[in-house]
C-alpha cells in the first residue's frame, strides 16, 4: 500500500517538474525583468494560477481547516473577504502600480517617497519574510506531509520530530532550486500546473471526507452526520469566543486581507509581470472568483474532521486534523496524488516568497545601495547567493515553530507588524499629493513599534488581548495615517507629487472589470446572509 502511495507521489511530482521545464526552458533567466518579472509576459491565466496557488499553500490547507475544527465556518473570512480586497487591487492599485513600471512595492514608495523610505521598506519585509512568512510556510508544509503520508513510519524515524527536520530541509531545497534558478516565470507556470492538482485534490478530501462520515448513507448521508455531530459550526458569523469575531472583519481581518493582497511583493509581483493592464485585471479578478469556492476545500474539511473525530471520541489538535483525514479517507493511490499536490503547493509557496525575497533585495538594496554600478547579471547573481542564505535561515527556524498553538493565528498575528505599517503607507502615499517622506519613515517604525509593543511588552499585551488584536490593528492603522496627514499639513511637500507613466506595458483596462468586480461583491454579501446567524453576538 505504501509502495502505491510513494509510486503515485513520485510520479505526479515529477510530471510536474518536467513540464515546468518543457515549459520554461527558452525562457530569458540572465535579464532583470527576465528572471524578476518573467520578461513583462505573464497572461492572466497564469496569473491567476500563480496568485492563487502562492496563496493556496499549506499554511492555508492546514492552518485554516485546523480553525475551523476548532471555530467553524466564520474562519471562512479569510476567503471570502480577500475577494474585496481582490476587487479592489484589480480596480485601484494594480493600474496606479503597472502605470510607474516597477517591480517591488517598495520601488513604488520610492517613485513616491524617497530612496530612504524604500530601504526601510525593503528591510522590513526582508526581516518578516526571512523569520515569520518561509519558515511557517516550510513548518506547514511538513506537518501536512507527516499526516498525510506517515513519513515517520515509512522511514523507520524514530520521532516526529526528526521526521520534521527533515522534510522541511528536503522542502526547502527543492523549493530553493525552484525559485533561484528559475526565476518568476518558472514559478508561475510551477503553480498552475500545482493549482489545478490541488484544486482537484483538494475538493477529492470534502468527497470523501463526507463520504467516511455518512457512513452506509455516503457521501448525501455525510451531510446529516456534519448536522449531527458539528452542531453550531454553520455560522458565517463569529462569536466572541472565536479567533475571528463579527465585528474584526470590519478592523484588523479586512486590513490584514488589503495588504496581503494589495502591497505584499510576495502576491503582486505576478501582477507586475502582467503583459497588460487588461491581463492583469482579468487575473485578479479570476482568482477573487476562485476564492470564493475556497471554503469548500479550506474549510469544509476541517468541520468534516471535527465531526468524523467527533463521533469516534477520538481527541485531536485542531492542525493535525487535516493531515490526519487526508490520511483516514483517501484511497492509497490518491493519497500519494494529493500528497504531490501538497508538496505543489507547499514548493509554490515557498519559492514565491523566495523569489520574492531576491527581488526585494537585488533591486532593492544590492543595485541601489551595495552595488550602484552593478550589471544585470550581476543583480540577478546578488539575488540568487542571497536567496540561498534566506533559504537556509527559514529551514533552521521551521521546525521551532512546533511549539506554537494555532499556527494560522500565529501567522495572521505576527504579519500584522509589517502589514498595517506598510499598506498605512500605502494608502496615503496612493491618495494625497503632498505628505512627505519624513510621514513615511515615521509611520514605518512607529507601527512596527506598536505593534510589536501591544503584542509583547507587559502590560500592553493585556489591554490588547481585552480588546482583541484585530481591532488593535486597526486602531493602529487609523492612528499611522492621522499622523502621516498630520505631518502632511504641518511639513508639506513643497511640489506636489505627480506619477509619471514609464510606459512599460499597455495601460488599456479591461472593459468588463468594474461589472466583474460589482458581481463577484454581491456574491460575497450573498454568501455570508445564506449562513448568517446573529443570535451568537447576543451572547
Amino acid at each position: 500500500m505504501y509502495l502505491i502511495t510513494v509510486f503515485s507521489f513520485l510520479f505526479f511530482t515529477g510530471l510536474v517538474g518536467f513540464l515546468t521545464w518543457l515549459l520554461t526552458r527558452r525562457d530569458d533567466h540572465r535579464s532583470k525583468d527576465g528572471y524578476f518579472l518573467g520578461g513583462r509576459s505573464l497572461t492572466f491565466p497564469l496569473i491567476a494560477g500563480s496568485l492563487l496557488l502562492t496563496n493556496l499553500s499549506t499554511e492555508q490547507m492546514v492552518g485554516l481547516n485546523g480553525a475551523a475544527f476548532d471555530d467553524g465556518l466564520c474562519v471562512m473570512v479569510w476567503e471570502v473577504v480577500a475577494v474585496v480586497a481582490l476587487v479592489l487591487m484589480a480596480l485601484f492599485f494594480l493600474p496606479r502600480f503597472l502605470k510607474s513600471g516597477i517591480a517591488t512595492l517598495p520601488e513604488y514608495l520610492e517613485l513616491r517617497f524617497d530612496h530612504g523610505t524604500q530601504v526601510v521598506t525593503n528591510l522590513i519585509f526582508l526581516i518578516a519574510y526571512a523569520v515569520i512568512l518561509l519558515p511557517i510556510i516550510l513548518y506547514t508544509g511538513a506537518t501536512g506531509m507527516i499526516g498525510i503520508m506517515d513519513i515517520q513510519g515509512l522511514l523507520g524515524l524514530e520521532s516526529r520530530t526528526a521526521t520534521l527536520w527533515l522534510i522541511v530541509w528536503a522542502v526547502g531545497l527543492i523549493g530553493s532550486v525552484y525559485a533561484l534558478f528559475g526565476g518568476l516565470r518558472t514559478v508561475a507556470v510551477s503553480d498552475l500546473l500545482n493549482g489545478i492538482g490541488l484544486l482537484a485534490g483538494g475538493m477529492m478530501i470534502t468527497y470523501f471526507g463526507l463520504a467516511a462520515l455518512g457512513g452506509t448513507g455516503g457521501f448525501l448521508g455525510g451531510f446529516q452526520a456534519l448536522a449531527e455531530h458539528a452542531p453550531g459550526k454553520f455560522n458565517s458569523i463569529g462569536g466572541t469566543d472565536t479567533s475571528v469575531p463579527f465585528g474584526a472583519i470590519f478592523s484588523g481581518i479586512l486590513l490584514l486581507n488589503l495588504f496581503y493582497w494589495c502591497t505584499n511583493q510576495q502576491i503582486i509581483q505576478r501582477t507586475f509581470g502582467a503583459s497588460s493592464l487588461a491581463e492583469g485585471q482579468k487575473g485578479v479578478l479570476l482568482t477573487g472568483g476562485l476564492k470564493l469556492l475556497g471554503p469548500l476545500y479550506l474549510v469544509l474539511p476541517g468541520i468534516i474532521a471535527f465531526a468524523l473525530f467527533a463521533k469516534e471520541g477520538v481527541e485531536i489538535k485542531g492542525d493535525h486534523a487535516y493531515g490526519m483525514l487526508v490520511n483516514r479517507v483517501l484511497p492509497a493511490p490518491l493519497a500519494g496524488f494529493f500528497a504531490a499536490a501538497m508538496m505543489g503547493a507547499i514548493l509554490s509557496s515557498f519559492n514565491s516568497a523566495l523569489n520574492s525575497t531576491c527581488t526585494l533585495f537585488s533591486l532593492g538594496l544590492y543595485r541601489t545601495v551595495l552595488n550602484r554600478g552593478a550589471s544585470e547579471e550581476q543583480v540577478v547573481k546578488s539575488g540568487k547567493v542571497f536567496g540561498w542564505i534566506m533559504a537556509a535561515v527559514a529551514m533552521s527556524i521551521a521546525p521551532l515553530l512546533a511549539q506554537t498553538g494555532s499556527i494560522f493565528s500565529y501567522l495572521q498575528k505576527m504579519n500584522g507588524m509589517y502589514f498595517i505599517p506598510i499598506f498605512a503607507v500605502v494608502v496615503v502615499g496612493t491618495t494625497t499629493r503632498r505628505v512627505p517622506p519624513l510621514a513615511a519613515k515615521i509611520a514605518l517604525v512607529a507601527g512596527f513599534v506598536l505593534i510589536a509593543t501591544g503584542y509583547f511588552v507587559y502590560p500592553f499585551n493585556r489591554i490588547v488581548a481585552q480588546m482583541h488584536e484585530y481591532h488593535f490593528l486597526g486602531l493602529v492603522f487609523a492612528y499611522l495615517v492621522v499622523l502621516m496627514l498630520v505631518i502632511g499639513e504641518l511639513r508639506p511637500l513643497a511640489v506636489e507629487w505627480r506619477q509619471e507613466e514609464a510606459h512599460a506595458v499597455d495601460m488599456t483596462p479591461w472593459r468588463h472589470a468594474r461589472l466583474v468586480g460589482a458581481i463577484l461583491l454581491l456574491l460575497v454579501l450573498a454568501i455570508y446572509l445564506v449562513f448568517a446567524d446573529f443570535r451568537v453576538l447576543a451572547g
